[in-house]
């Protein structure tokens, strides 16, 4: 075989020695470049399949937080409903209340010019009883031709209850 490759123009020792300076080469950048150069590339897609989990955990916190965003303007939009209902309740009665103690003034500004209209009545009635003794007394006086001091306060009274039941 050393002839065949003295033919072609190789050295065997040379070859030799080539291939064993191919091999140490090849292990020394297996150990110093091959494997740093992989764990590298692993490294790498770890990172790529965590930055790939964590996006995809951070789409999965978003839709939760859209969803959850979501719920809480419902949950606001029902409060402010029911705080306007509550308000509309309040008012209504207050209306209500208002409304009652209105009425009741009106009831007692009534009633008390009804009182005072009675009252006035009475007055007026009063003042009519006293003129009407007056005329009797009067009456009396002339007919009698007595003093006006000695008659008698009853025999007045009598006489104007006579009239006041004889008249309609």
């Amino acid at each position: 075989m050393q002839e065949f490759f003295q033919s072609i123009g190789l050295d065997g020792k040379l070859l030799l020695s080539q291939a064993v300076n191919f091999l140490i080469l090849l292990a020394v950048l297996r150990i110093f470049a091959y494997k740093p150069i992989l764990r590298a590339l692993r490294e790498r897609r770890e990172r790529i399949a965590e930055g790939i989990a964590k996006a995809t955990e951070a789409d999965a916190r978003l839709a939760s937080i859209s969803t959850l965003k979501k719920e809480k303007l419902q949950e606001a939009e029902r409060e402010g409903l029911a705080l306007l209902r509550g308000a509309e309740e309040r008012a209504k009665r207050t209306e209500a209340e208002l409304l009652e103690l209105t009425h009741k003034k009106e009831t007692d500004i009534l009633e008390r010019a009804r009182t005072r209209a009675r009252a006035e009545e009475e007055a007026a009635a009063l003042e009519v009883q006293r003129s009407a003794v007056r005329l009797v007394k009067d009456a009396i006086v002339k007919t009698t031709e007595l003093d006006p001091h000695a008659i008698d306060e009853q025999l007045i009274a009598s006489a104007v209850a006579k009239v006041q039941r004889s008249a309609p």
